[in-house]
Parts: C-alpha cells; sequence; structure tokens
C-alpha cells in the first residue's frame, strides 16, 4: 500500500493546535488499528491518540514536546512486514475517507479484533533472573531476556510525566514506588528535591532561588490567559461581596454525613453551596445566561451546566457538572467529586472542560477569605468562596464565635443587572445562614 500520513485531528471544541507529550512507537515499529500511539495535550486536556492505520511506522514528524497545528502531519505509515495481513484497506487513498476524529479509524477488513502489540523501552537495561538450577539456566535466562524485550513504556500520570519534563528528568530512567512500577510524584519531588506533599498540611519551603528559570507556557497557561484576557477586555466586570455567617449550613453539612444514605458520598459547604446556587439560577436566570453579539441576544440558558474551577499541575481547569439544576444532593457530590479528581490527575476529556453556564471557584482552600473571580468567556456569573473561619459576630444580641466566609459573585453588567445580581447574592447568603429558607427563593 501507499504511505499514509496521519494528521493531528480536530479534538474538539474548535481546538486549533495540541503539544505531543510522548510517542508510544518508534520508527520502524509495526503498528495495529487503533493503536494507541501518542499522548498528546490541548488547551483543555491530556487525551491519547490511536492510529487510524496499521502498518509500519516510517516517519514522526514531531518530536515531545513539540507543538502541532490541527491538519499537521504526525505519523507516516508504509508497507507492512512481507506476509504480514493488513488490518485496514486503502480507502483514504481515493479520498473517500480520511481520519479527522479520534477513535475513528478506517474499518478493519480481516473481521480480527485489533491487538496492542508491547513496546520495548529504548536504553534501558533488561532484568536477568537468576537461574534456579543448572540444566534450566539457557531456558530461564531466554525467557527473561524476552520478558525485558517486551516491556512497555514506564507508568505514570501526565501530571506526574510533565513534572518531570518540566526538571528535565526522563522518566523512563526513574525506578518507580508504585504499584507495578508506576513513577509516583513523590519518586520525581526526591529527584529535584522538593518536598514531599502529606495530607492537606502545609510543609515548610526548602528551595533556594538559584538564579532565573524560564518556563515554557503549556498550552493550558496559554488558553487560560487567551481566554482571561478575552474575558476582561469583552465583558464589563462587576463584583459584588457578602460575608455570611454559615454555622447553620455547617451543622447541616455534619448532620448529612452522618446519614446512611450519604456516609459514603464526599459532602463538605461547597456540595451544599453549588446545590443552592443551582436552584437558585432557576430565579435569577440572567446570571445563568450569555450575551450574543452576533446575534443581538441574551440567551437564557435553561439548563444549568455548573462549573467547578480545580487547580492542577497542568494549570487552572474548570471542569462543568451537566444539568446540575436536576441532581440531588447525592448525585451532585458524586459527580462534583469525580471530575475534581479526574482534573488533579489530567484525565479529564474535553468535553468535561466545555459547555459551562455558571461556576463556582473556592479560593477558602487556600486560606484566602476574599477574591474577584474573572467571569469564564461566554458565562454571565462566577461565584468565589473564601475560607470558612470562626469569627466574632454578632448572634442574637451578643458577641459569638461563628464560621463564616465571605462570598464574592462577579458578573456581566451587560446582562446583569445590579438589583438581580445583589438579589441573588442575598438570597444565596440568607439560605446559607438558614437552610431551611432555600424555598423562599426558588
Amino acid at each position: 500500500m501507499a504511505p499514509n500520513t496521519f494528521k493531528l485531528p480536530d479534538l474538539g471544541e474548535g481546538l486549533t493546535e495540541s503539544e505531543v507529550l510522548n510517542w508510544k512507537i518508534q520508527v520502524g515499529e509495526h503498528v495495529t488499528l487503533n493503536q494507541i500511539i501518542a499522548e498528546v495535550e490541548t488547551a483543555k486536556a491530556v487525551v491519547e491518540l490511536p492510529s487510524p492505520f496499521a502498518g509500519i511506522v516510517q516517519k514522526l514528524h514531531a518530536s515531545a514536546g513539540e507543538v502541532v497545528p490541527v491538519g499537521g502531519p504526525l505519523v507516516t505509515f508504509g508497507d507492512e512486514a512481507p506476509g504480514a495481513e493488513s488490518d485496514t484497506p486503502d480507502a483514504d487513498q481515493d479520498g473517500s475517507r480520511t481520519p479527522t476524529l479520534v477513535g475513528y479509524g478506517a474499518p478493519a477488513t480481516s473481521g480480527k479484533r485489533p491487538s496492542r502489540r508491547s513496546r520495548p523501552v529504548r536504553n534501558e537495561p533488561l532484568a536477568q533472573e537468576p537461574a534456579a538450577s543448572t540444566s534450566q539456566g539457557t531456558t530461564q535466562q531466554a525467557q527473561s531476556t524476552d520478558a525485558g524485550a517486551r516491556r512497555t513504556v514506564t507508568r505514570s500520570t501526565p501530571p506526574v510525566r510533565k513534572l518531570a519534563r518540566d526538571h528535565g528528568i526522563e522518566i523512563s530512567a526513574v525506578a518507580g514506588t508504585g504499584a507495578d512500577g508506576a513513577v509516583l510524584r513523590s519518586d520525581i519531588e526526591a529527584l529535584i528535591g522538593l518536598p514531599e506533599q502529606t495530607g492537606s498540611q502545609p510543609v515548610a519551603a526548602t528551595a533556594v532561588l538559584a538564579g532565573d528559570r524560564r518556563v515554557k507556557i503549556s498550552a493550558v497557561r496559554r488558553a487560560t490567559a487567551k481566554a482571561m484576557v478575552e474575558s476582561a477586555f469583552t465583558a464589563p466586570h462587576a463584583t459584588e461581596f457578602l460575608t455570611v455567617d454559615l454555622t447553620e449550613s455547617m451543622k447541616l453539612v455534619e448532620k448529612l454525613r452522618k446519614h446512611p444514605l450519604l456516609r459514603d458520598v464526599k459532602l463538605n459547604i461547597t456540595t451544599l453551596t453549588s446545590l443552592i446556587v443551582t436552584r437558585l439560577l432557576g430565579t435569577y436566570r440572567a446570571l445563568n445566561s450569555r450575551w450574543d453579539e452576533a446575534n443581538g441576544e441574551i440567551i437564557e440558558f435553561g439548563s444549568v451546566h455548573l462549573g467547578m474551577a480545580v487547580a492542577s499541575d497542568r494549570g487552572l481547569l474548570v471542569p462543568v457538572v451537566k444539568d446540575a439544576q436536576s441532581k440531588s444532593l447525592r448525585d451532585l457530590a458524586e459527580e462534583l467529586t469525580q471530575i475534581i479528581e479526574l482534573g488533579r490527575a489530567g484525565k479529564l476529556s474535553p468535553a468535561q472542560l466545555s459547555g459551562g453556564t455558571f461556576s463556582i471557584t473556592n479560593v477558602g482552600v487556600f486560606g484566602v477569605d476574599a477574591g474577584t473571580p474573572i467571569l469564564p468567556p461566554g458565562q454571565s456569573g462566577i461565584l468565589a468562596l473564601g475560607q470558612v473561619k470562626r469569627r466574632p459576630w454578632e448572634f442574637e444580641d451578643q458577641v459569638a464565635l461563628r464560621h463564616t466566609s465571605t462570598l464574592a459573585l462577579s458578573f456581566d453588567h451587560r446582562v446583569v443587572d445590579g438589583k438581580e445580581a445583589s438579589e441573588f447574592l442575598a438570597g444565596l447568603g440568607a439560605v446559607l445562614e438558614d437552610p431551611g429558607m432555600i424555598n423562599i427563593f426558588i
């Protein structure tokens, strides 16, 4: 068959480029249909690319760390080894079928299910197991060598690989301490002299400044910067603040955690606030809308697709819970927990990072009292939660220590009037101070 060149597909949401994180294949290797050939980082997620062709790798058109535009060449495949059966016809040669999306490949003709081949690791010593007896030594040595030759690429998560890249560490040379030899964050931190983070307790910094350092702008950082500049200079932001007494809400959260139906669910004040917000947005719809300049309209969304800001090693991500207004407390808590964990692990798909209509960011987890959040592009409202802290507070005509927090609501003043924003924020505060008040505001 004639050579086929696999070009970087549009991975969704109109992304224009991706960075090659690492290759799973090498020149000269036989690749089967749908075998994972590379990991690429888009502005929203780390994505595994399956091969739409079967054949011998003739050329890799980009190196790890190189940014490739959508439509740019990635891999060229040539004729298979003599006598090998092709897993795919040459349908693309006549222009009738060209791969454009992840997972969209040429149809298999053999009827066999595609399988992944083990990929050898270069520059890695082969493990030799001692022979159990003289008579079995030659056989065991051959088996050991064969096992070493089939060893797959080093296992680790995208954030760990990024940390290694940022510090010039070849991850394939690191002895992983995780399951099946997986390289963990602690393994990389041990090599670069960073203190290992345990739990949520802060660790005293021991690093010493040693001159300037140049850090490459990642796809996520570049996309975040572009979005923030676009939002800040397109939508006229306004922000209102309200400090509220969360004591009753904190008691409710503790009570809910002990309920038999919720004991296995992760609940916190952010979960409860998210639930209240999704219900209030049904009344204050301007905060769940978008300014459509091109069509001269304001689009008031019929569903609340709730974005939750997550700090990850790749930068700030805002995964989205779709149709959050119709979810129970349990369902909402489970989905929030899932997307936050996936975000921190760098495993969110582009679809999970798009389509938000209102967002929440919890700056309180960093010990911050308040902030002025910038609107995600296309949204008219974002709420920031400050840290929950016991402070002297007027309560029943006396001064008492109460759990308080400062809420900050930023909104697009083209869409949302100050009156509606103030009523929403005051309503949210009233319900958080007395959760039984929610029926008054929805």
